[in-house]
């Protein structure tokens, strides 16, 4: 059995319940940490455990450099964060645990960019167009 299986369809419905959830917590301003207050957090996406039990969300703060303090902020709250949620995720069995990650899908995106936009890389690919219209 491979351990890349894809979600299944009730990992990524739980894992969008939870992002909402968890986003609409942090608009409200509903966890008392001076830092998460002054800092606007994207939660790009919660991917959720087979069994439901852990939530990684991947979080992206916006206009700060370092999100590690961030992360931090959130882990420490985590237990705050469970019970504040317990009302909105009451349909769930168990209330997962949450793992905060940095989102770096935008960092990554923007190199490959950078790598496509590159001189040598457009000197290529014009190569291939004129020798592919021959």
């Amino acid at each position: 059995m491979s351990k890349s299986k894809a979600p299944s369809q009730r990992q990524l419905r739980v894992g969008e319940l939870v992002r909402h959830a968890l986003t609409q917590l942090l608009q409200r301003g509903e966890v008392p940490d001076p830092l998460l207050e002054r800092t606007v957090i994207s939660i790009t996406e919660v991917t959720m455990s087979p069994d439901l039990k852990i939530a990684t969300v991947f979080v992206s703060p916006l206009g700060v450099d370092d999100p590690q303090p961030v992360i931090k902020a959130l882990a420490a709250n985590q237990k705050l964060i469970r019970g504040r949620l317990s009302p909105a995720l009451s349909q769930m069995k168990y209330m997962p645990e949450f793992r905060f990650r940095a989102d770096t899908s935008f960092d990554n995106y923007a190199r490959i960019d950078a790598l496509l936009h590159r001189e040598e890389v457009a000197r290529d690919l014009d190569k291939d167009d004129a020798e592919g219209g021959q």
